[in-house]
């Protein structure tokens, strides 16, 4: 039996734009209303991460915090460093070290990056293919897909963009 497995992609909500280092920004209230709203929808799609990778950036792991609380997630993510400055290769291999058995995986982090996996990933069957246009992913937005590969295997136009929305307040 096939494991039905979900990736979702997501960029971190508005952040400040000022800070003492880019990595210490947080977020702007607007970005935590607009975080926590993602977590709600995400919620409502069903979407229960069994893994989760968070960049360590502070604006990041404060996404993650307003979208856990407002999907009612308690999963303990994994903070990685390499998010932070990482291409979507890199993002990719994140993915592609998750156990096989692994059923919904979400990834926290920057863009471009977030936007060029979800280009990159894309097999253009998607119910939401064409909500995407190239070059754009704002700030509080998450795109679901169906994956229909081994983990192992997730590469260019790998999976099936489902859902793409921007929460915004």
């Amino acid at each position: 039996m096939q494991t039905t497995r979900r990736l979702v992609i997501i960029r971190h909500a508005k952040a400040e734009p000022w800070a003492p280092s880019d990595v210490d920004r947080v977020l702007e209230e607007r970005g935590r209303v607009e975080a926590r709203m993602l977590g709600e929808w995400l919620a409502g799609q069903g979407v229960v991460p069994d893994a989760a990778f968070v960049s360590y950036a502070a604006r990041t792991r404060e996404t993650w915090a307003a979208v856990a609380g407002g999907a009612g997630w308690t999963l303990e993510p994994e903070y990685d460093g390499g998010l932070y400055g990482t291409d979507e290769e890199g993002v990719l291999d994140l993915v592609r070290g998750v156990p096989d058995d692994t059923g919904t995986v979400v990834v926290v982090g920057h863009n471009p990056t977030m936007g060029m996996v979800v280009q990159l990933l894309d097999d253009g069957e998607g119910e939401a293919s064409e909500s995407i246009a190239l070059g754009t992913f704002p700030t509080s937005t998450a795109a679901l897909f169906d994956v229909g590969v081994a983990w192992a295997q997730i590469g260019a136009m790998q999976a099936r963009l489902r859902h793409f929305h921007v929460a915004r307040a």
